[in-house]
């Protein structure tokens, strides 16, 4: 086994320092606790976890265990190029031709996938997203009609779970359902978000409910002061590997600690986002004073924060001191193929990737930008950055950076060699078609900021990706082989 394969979350907590660069790496996450279920006797109140909380207040009950089928009642439904055009189609089958949406302000509307190429088919997606959004007075459309100037389109955001974020439709204590599997991003906002099929979402745009399992807990504190070449997707993918990508199934992945707390929300998001690459049915982080200051001025709807209780009930308990981690990376071809990166130096690589819902937003760009002006080099590869929304490619061109002289993002990238930021959208991530931007249309080695490394994913069947943090990411575009981002740190 290599690197950081070596432990396991049921070994204790090594608290003797680490040498920074020795051969292995101590334990980082204790023995999952067992936590004991409140007293059933007496007029005790039921405890809860953060989730089974939201959901009970969703299906009108005073108490849920995990396990128990409720009817949940949606807030928010979000869907997008890829997946509305079917959810629309069960939505008419099932409710007919006619058929009004059960709620014309709750759906929110995002074409954000396919959408800078030629291909008919995926431009014609987006059609049936505006001709249906018309029909029925969706108040939540973020049409594209200029796909020449993504500029020229002041309604388009770009990728969906940043975009739900920066225009207020995440907000803590309520129940958002969307038709991709990383709407659990949009738990980082105290809040019940999971992904789900056409089928269901059909469902849930003509009823505004769903007949859910409540998933038990999972909780992940992570305490220690976090070092300052780590990023959020270190975490994140230390996690997966820890646990693999089935280790979270149906669960809800609960984040807290001293770590989290003093977090970015972009950050929370990063690590909500990836919930699902563990098997989670979601991800969440708590509401508190720095969700509150985000989302100030976004929203305008009331909404109510829930915590779990001190004697709520987890299916085990993980805790990690986070100050004891090194950069890792996930290798090909799945997200818990967890290693250290500085044990893939000898790993050649042929491009870099930064941009997705998980890595394509403002602060990952800075960190790039951060380690790139930091180096004073050139990039040895084609590295392709996307922004993640319209907000973050403004902020790419309109941030000065204090630690750069007051240099944007964009000046830094130019001159390192990087590619121009391309037009907001989900772009690579996803593979599509073949003239999508950045696509792997050969079998190449890609560092990337994104979410999976299946064969396939970005295009290619036989194209190699690994997955990192932005800081990883940059380091190696510097190198042209997979590199531990302390060297340039």
């Amino acid at each position: 086994m290599e690197g950081a394969m070596l432990h396991s979350s049921y070994f204790s907590v090594n608290a003797r320092p680490m040498s920074r660069r020795s051969s292995t790496i101590s334990a980082v996450m204790a023995p999952p606790q067992q936590q004991r279920a409140p007293a059933s006797t007496g007029a005790v109140k039921h405890a809860m976890t953060l989730t089974e909380k939201i959901l009970a207040r969703a299906s009108e009950k005073t108490k849920l265990v995990p396990g128990e089928n409720v009817w949940v009642n949606a807030d928010v439904l979000m869907t997008h190029d890829v997946c509305g055009p079917g959810t629309i189609g069960i939505f008419k089958k099932e409710f007919g031709a006619n058929a009004k949406v059960w709620d014309r302000e709750k759906i929110v509307i995002i074409p954000d996938h396919y959408i800078f190429t030629a291909d008919e088919r995926a431009n014609r997606n987006v059609d049936i997203l505006r001709d249906f959004s018309k029909e029925q007075s969706i108040k939540y459309f973020y049409d594209i009609t200029d796909r020449s100037d993504f500029r020229a389109n002041p309604d388009y955001k770009g990728v969906c779970h940043v975009a739900l974020a920066q225009e207020g439709h995440c907000r803590p204590g309520e129940v958002l359902f969307g038709t991709d599997s990383h709407t659990c991003t949009a738990g980082a906002f105290g809040q019940f978000a999971t992904g789900i099929g056409n089928t269901d979402a059909g469902f849930i745009m003509g009823t505004g409910k769903i007949l859910l399992k409540v998933p038990g807990t999972l909780r992940f504190v992570l305490d220690g002061e976090m070092p300052s070449y780590l990023l959020a997707k270190d975490l994140i993918l230390q996690i997966i590997g820890e646990i693999t990508v089935s280790g979270a199934t149906y669960k809800s992945m609960e984040f807290v600690g001293t770590a989290v707390e003093r977090m970015t929300m972009e950050d929370r998001m990063t690590l909500c986002n990836m919930a699902i690459e563990a098997g989670g049915k979601n991800g969440v982080v708590p509401a508190d004073e720095v969700t509150y200051s985000y989302l100030k001025g976004k929203t305008e709807k009331e909404f109510e924060s829930v915590y779990s209780d001190a004697g709520a009930t987890f299916i085990q308990e993980y805790r990690i001191d986070v100050s004891k981690l090194e950069p890792v990376v996930a290798k090909p071809h799945s997200p818990d193929k967890r290693v250290l990166a500085r044990d893939c130096k000898d790993v050649k690589i042929d491009r870099v990737y930064i941009g997705s819902c998980t890595g394509g937003k403002t602060e990952d760009f800075v960190a790039a930008a951060k380690l790139l002006n930091k180096a004073g080099q050139k990039v040895k590869v084609p590295t392709f950055l996307v922004p993640a929304t319209q907000k973050v490619w403004v902020d790419l061109y309109a941030m000065p950076l204090p630690e750069a002289d007051g240099k944007t993002c964009a000046q830094i990238f130019e001159e390192a060699g990087c590619d121009t930021p391309a037009s907001p959208s989900c772009a690579a991530c996803l593979g599509g078609p073949k003239d999508t931007y950045a696509r792997m249309n050969e079998p190449k080695v890609c560092v990337s900021t994104t979410n999976r490394n299946f064969p396939g994913r970005m295009g290619h069947k036989e194209a190699q990706i690994y997955l990192a943090s932005p800081y990883t990411a940059a380091a190696s575009a510097l190198t042209g082989f997979v590199s531990d981002c302390r060297d340039f740190l």
